[in-house]
């Protein structure tokens, strides 16, 4: 069952004479939290609307468990749960009627799997209460219950942490894992919280003015082969500075206030560690400088604006 989730085919959208997507070629593997990132208008709702099919595509075909959304839409979109915007709930039922409600359009939701998916998304406590006494994340949490009530393959999200607080977020992203991890869902998750993506997300898809800048594993996007930037915090720079100019014209050094800062691989920093005790440098810490995936996202994009 190695086949991806979700299999995007040169998929194309133009509205007019514009092209919003330009041959968008990407495959999310199963199990995964899939990130989908791209500056403002760079057309990751679009994208995602096209998925679940609330838009056409011009040219291309999305396959979502091997089935075309064009010409299989019934087959493909089943195995599909989605919020698009903003969850919808009835505000005066309670989270449990509403849930309830939903699972009477749907064959086969039992009233063990509506506890089942309660207890998972942790809103036991609240269930009965009426959804107008909820909070933004519990909402959130309620729509994502809904969501997966049907048991999806694929869960699709679009900007689910917007208006939630630090904690909500914390939330959601400990139970998307769990979804994940318990129930085999994979997860798309389009956000503008880079930080958030970066904790939340196994790999990430970078669009920018419909077309793809890249997709890699989180951890790979932030690994810049074998060279890091390292900091060298001693007791005199300009003396650090000398010892290694005279020592090795080829470290570049630049001066920050907190050290003196290399760009080196593995065996360098060892080898810059002995050189500057060796001439009576004090070193009081070595510290590795990584790029987060917002630094990353802003080098490949050019763009701060990130949404």
């Amino acid at each position: 069952m190695n086949e991806p989730i979700v299999q995007l085919q040169n998929v194309t959208k133009r509205i007019g004479s514009k092209t919003i997507i330009d041959k968008l070629t990407f495959n999310v593997p199963r199990g995964e939290v899939f990130g989908f990132l791209g500056p403002n208008g760079a057309g990751k709702t679009t994208t995602i609307r096209m998925m679940v099919g609330l838009m056409s595509i011009s040219e291309g075909d999305i396959l979502i468990g091997g089935h075309s959304i064009r010409t299989q839409f019934e087959k493909a979109v089943k195995q599909v749960g989605a919020i698009v915007e903003n969850p919808e709930m009835y505000k005066y039922l309670s989270g449990w009627n509403n849930l309830v409600h939903y699972a009477r359009m749907v064959p086969g939701i039992t009233r063990h799997r509506i506890q089942e998916i309660v207890h998972m998304m942790g809103l036991e406590n609240r269930i009965h209460d009426k959804v107008k006494t909820y909070s933004l994340g519990m909402r959130q949490r309620l729509g994502v219950a809904q969501a997966v009530l049907h048991k999806p393959a694929l869960l699709i999200l679009d900007e689910p942490t917007n208006g939630l607080d630090p904690a909500g977020i914390r939330e959601l992203r400990d139970y998307l894992r769990r979804l994940s991890q318990e129930e085999g869902v994979s997860v798309i998750v389009s956000s503008h919280l880079l930080s958030e993506m970066e904790l939340m997300c196994d790999r990430v898809a970078i669009i920018q003015n419909g077309r793809l800048v890249d997709v890699r594993l989180t951890k790979d996007f932030m690994a810049d082969g074998g060279r890091k930037s390292v900091v060298f915090e001693v007791s005199d720079v300009v003396q650090a500075q000398q010892v290694l100019a005279s020592n090795n014209s080829d470290f570049s050094t630049e001066l920050q206030k907190e050290g003196i800062v290399l760009e080196l691989d593995r065996e360098e920093v060892a080898e810059v560690t002995a050189l500057l005790v060796h001439a009576g440098v004090k070193i009081y810490g070595i510290k590795l400088i990584t790029k987060s995936l917002e630094d990353k996202f802003l080098e490949m994009t050019g763009s701060d604006q990130i949404a």
